[in-house]
């Protein structure tokens, strides 16, 4: 893993996905003659990219975007607009048989391994249903391919026969992987692949992800709401809420110093796992509910909850945009020429990076 950059030998400098833009609203309806009523801004207006070797954490509450997020950029859901681009090629827009030729470098990882599999099918065929959709292998080659994948992901070979039932958890998600792999893709979406485990056997699934994303150059974009294991998995880290991207920037930078109030929040809720420690996180307690995404706020989506907020927040949405090198938050805190018009003072961190901003930093 890297020291919160670009790892040398990990991630290269080549962007892999490119989105820009991404909206996915779901239209709300009512009355006898499904009216057509307002729409849940689940995505809206999300852009990241994801470099080629890399893992993007994206994190952020239940019911923030994360996997709506993750499912349309694979186009398992259709998106409302914008643009996403997989080494190079536009998937926003394409049409059916592009899209099903792409299918086999892009791939996911769902969160409940049990809902995920048929269980009408033995693992050999949950493994080969890829196989018999988009290659044409005789049967000889395809069970050898099986086996392969088994063995990779540390499965028993004699379990080929056996039902997704007759399997723990972990075992489960094992066999999903697996699936994910069989096409040899180059970028899969893991939506909290581990939520649904023990915690005995997340750190096992975690570790079997960092080995196959060494051994074969994958990319991930690995969803949780585990702030923890990311910080183990992830290069760099993007933080949702209410469907946009609040924070984005090079793990243990984010880690160490967050700028965004709602990534300052989230930080301050993770478990210390020393109890001797003697600087203790300041816990933040965030007011209020979320606000419904058929709904939101009219200024920033974090206005009514933030503990920062300023008159500007609840009427101008911020811009997302780099505020330091390498690092992008969507905070008016941290634009120079709205402290100045707003007249208020921002936190120390905050004013460091608006004196930067002025100066072209």
């Amino acid at each position: 893993m890297s020291d919160g950059g670009l790892p040398t030998g990990g991630p290269s400098a080549r962007k892999l996905v490119e989105v820009r833009n991404l909206k996915m609203h779901f239209p709300i309806y009512a009355g006898l003659f499904r009216t057509r009523v307002g729409e849940v801004k689940a995505v809206d207006g999300v852009s990241f990219d994801i470099y080629e070797g890399e893992t993007l954490g994206l994190v952020g509450e239940s019911g923030c975007g994360k996997s709506t997020c993750g499912r349309a950029v694979l186009r398992l859901y259709e998106p409302t607009s914008g643009s996403i681009r997989i080494d190079g090629r536009e998937i926003a827009t394409a049409g059916f048989e592009t899209l099903r030729k792409m299918r086999p470098t892009m791939q996911m990882v769902f969160q409940d391994p049990q809902a995920s599999l048929n269980p009408r099918m033995t693992v050999a065929a949950i493994i080969g249903e890829p196989l018999d959709e988009h290659t044409s292998l005789s049967k000889a080659e395809k069970l050898a391919r099986i086996y392969e994948l088994m063995d990779a992901v540390g499965l028993n070979r004699n379990f080929a026969n056996r039902y997704p039932h007759a399997f723990s958890g972990g075992q489960r998600q094992r066999i999903g992987i697996a699936r994910a792999l069989a096409l040899n893709p180059r970028f899969i979406v893991c939506d909290e692949p581990i939520a649904a485990l023990d915690v005995s056997i997340q750190a096992q699934v975690v570790n079997l992800l960092e080995e196959l994303q060494e051994k074969l150059g994958l990319t991930y974009l690995f969803i949780s709401h585990d702030l923890s294991m990311v910080r183990h998995i992830a290069d760099r880290v993007a933080v949702m809420y209410l469907g946009k991207i609040v924070e984005l920037a090079p793990r243990d930078a984010l880690y160490a110093r967050p700028l965004h109030p709602y990534t300052q929040a989230l930080l301050s809720a993770v478990p210390e796992p020393d109890p001797n420690i003697e600087e203790r996180r300041r816990r933040i307690i965030l007011r209020g509910d979320v606000p419904s995404p058929a709904n939101p706020p009219k200024g920033c989506n974090f206005c009514t909850r933030c503990p920062k907020v300023m008159p500007v927040c609840r009427d101008v949405e911020p811009a997302f945009a780099e505020v330091e090198p390498g690092r992008f938050t969507a905070c008016h805190l941290y634009d120079a020429t709205i402290m100045k018009t707003a007249g208020e003072t921002a936190a120390p961190e905050a004013q460091s990076t608006s004196d930067k901003v002025q100066q072209g930093a």
